[in-house]
């Protein structure tokens, strides 16, 4: 399978898996994707993700999706910057989801980061997606 934007399609698996209830979710492996399993987790979206190996092609990202009371913790995830229109922000207009319900994921210079990270850092970059 080929995808022309691995970050919406990541999302839009894990967003499909959670609806359906789903324990785990399987999606071709990037680094990129694991940075951002990496703040999920970190930040209490996933229970968990791991790195399967394959021979034959990239491996798989699995992630183990969080749910509390049956219900999921991801409301929703929605993929702002993508391949055909960027969207940036600096420092100062680093966009609040929900009024800071929710986050934002950025890609600085300094890697992957939080919008509260970011504000923090002082650093802008590009607003990869928004999960609440």
């Amino acid at each position: 399978m080929t995808f022309s934007d691995p970050i919406a399609n990541m999302l839009t698996v894990i967003r499909n898996g959670a609806r359906a209830k789903h324990e785990k979710v399987d999606i071709p492996n990037s680094k990129i994707l694991v940075a951002i399993a990496d703040i999920l987790k970190k930040e209490g979206y996933i229970d968990n993700y791991r790195i399967i190996k394959d021979v034959k092609v990239q491996g798989i990202l699995r992630v183990y999706l969080r749910y509390v009371n049956k219900k999921s913790v991801i409301i929703n995830l929605k993929r702002v910057s993508r391949p055909g229109l960027r969207i940036y922000s600096d420092a100062k207009s680093i966009p609040k989801v929900l009024r800071g319900k929710g986050m934002a994921i950025l890609t600085t210079s300094k890697g992957l980061m939080t919008d509260d990270e970011a504000r923090e850092s002082k650093m802008g970059g590009e607003v990869l997606c928004y999960v609440w």
